[in-house]
């Protein structure tokens, strides 16, 4: 198994050389060959990159990139993966909290059925709001990919190479790892793992951070805002149709007092049904543009095997051969 673990960095100038050494000490003994991939995120600290550059030079398999400005984690996990060399790509944080000691579990779980492993930590490793600001974030995130077990997910995961090419035109500032992945395949489980404290410093997400991440999750990624609009257009227009039978009631009971109340209320509660649904209907109009604007593939390759043609008729004796392409190698690259 080949192995590229991609880290993005910020702040994080104390925690890389440890966290370089521990996978350095972990790695060989279950991979075959690994790069470690440090993406400097715009960290305000220049120690951070000159960290950074100085293990890419110094030490092994290291790659050090830095990006123009702060872009946010997920962006520089994009940066990260679409570097990444080897056929399986491990994600975690620059803070020591996913331990790299964890990391086998994760490649251990990616069996021939699993494209998708992601560590669940088995104790809570946050705070009470940034906890409530997570879970928020994981809601946003089972509403896009419309399956309850993104409640799960985490930053710490591992994936094959091959799925990147479902995010290959992903672009703009609030893109998601998660959803992209889930693009492209179904094929997701999830392993408990340790979860250690934060070694330095404090976290860049805060629980206003965390929301705001989850509405742009929710907004950009899918379209139930929009069908909501449908579905409460078809609520009101029954109320309506309720309060005009009962206007109506009223009206013939003799106990309507006001003159063209009957009238007005009926018109206002099947307009206002009228418009609604017309908003949702334009509405999932727009989402389908939007859908195809934000760069979902039509369709990600798993595997490919390719056929030579036969030789010649003069040339009885050669057969026809095939060549399996697999993940990550030279055939399938970027």
């Amino acid at each position: 198994m080949f192995v590229s673990v991609v880290v993005p960095c910020y702040r994080s100038a104390r925690t890389l050389p440890a966290l370089v050494e521990r996978l350095s000490a972990v790695l060989p003994g279950v991979t075959t060959s690994y790069e470690v991939i440090l993406v400097v995120d715009g960290s305000p600290d220049l120690a951070t990159w000159q960290v950074a550059d100085e293990l890419a030079r110094r030490r092994g398999p290291v790659q050090a990139i830095r990006l123009a400005r702060n872009y946010g984690q997920h962006n520089a996990l994009i940066a990260g993966v679409r570097a990444a060399r080897y056929d399986v790509i491990v994600t975690m944080d620059d803070d020591l909290q996913h331990p790299p000691e964890e990391v086998p579990k994760l490649l251990a779980a990616l069996t021939d059925e699993v494209d998708v492993v992601y560590g669940q930590a088995t104790n809570e490793e946050h705070g009470f709001l940034r906890s409530v600001g997570s879970r928020l974030l994981k809601a946003g995130l089972s509403g896009a990919l419309g399956d309850r077990d993104a409640r799960r997910l985490s930053a710490f995961r591992a994936f094959r190479l091959f799925l990147r090419d479902g995010f290959d035109r992903l672009t703009g500032p609030n893109v998601s790892v998660d959803v992209a992945l889930s693009w492209s395949t179904t094929r997701m489980t999830v392993v408990p793992v340790r979860m250690d404290q934060r070694a330095d410093g404090r976290s860049g997400y805060t629980f206003r951070s965390l929301v705001r991440h989850a509405l742009d999750i929710v907004l950009g990624y899918s379209t139930k805002p929009l069908r909501l609009v449908t579905y409460l257009g078809f609520l009101v227009g029954i109320c309506g149709l309720l309060l005009t039978a009962r206007v109506l009631w009223l009206y013939f009971a003799g106990d309507t007092t006001i003159a063209g109340f009957t009238t007005i209320a009926s018109l206002v509660t099947v307009f206002s049904s009228a418009q609604m649904i017309a908003i949702g209907v334009l509405g999932e109009y727009v989402g389908r543009i939007h859908s195809h604007g934000m760069g979902r593939p039509t369709y990600v390759i798993r595997q490919r095997t390719v056929g030579i043609e036969q030789s010649a008729p003069d040339q009885p004796g050669l057969v026809a051969l095939s060549m399996r392409e697999t993940p990550g190698s030279e055939r399938t690259g970027r």
